[in-house]
């Protein structure tokens, strides 16, 4: 299966943008450079009070539709 992996630094001020209604995804860049457009609401299981930051693995289908997203150790 399909993995791209992604390094995110989200502060929780623009991920408050996603609870207000005003962002329904994320734009990220893989460590390959491909771009990646991630609906907000997968990164909510890693939301803290400071934000959204580690490296994530991201597991796609060959359809390209989202499999799993976890965080790397």
């Amino acid at each position: 299966m399909p993995s791209l992996v992604l390094d995110i630094r989200l502060t929780a001020e623009q991920f408050l943008a996603y609870y207000q209604g005003h962002v329904k995804r994320v734009l990220a860049t893989s460590r390959d450079g491909r771009k990646v457009s991630l609906p907000a609401h997968h990164l909510r299981p890693f939301l803290t009070h400071s934000g959204v930051e580690g490296s994530f693995v991201l597991e796609f289908s060959v359809k390209g539709e989202l499999l799993s997203l976890r965080r790397l150790a």
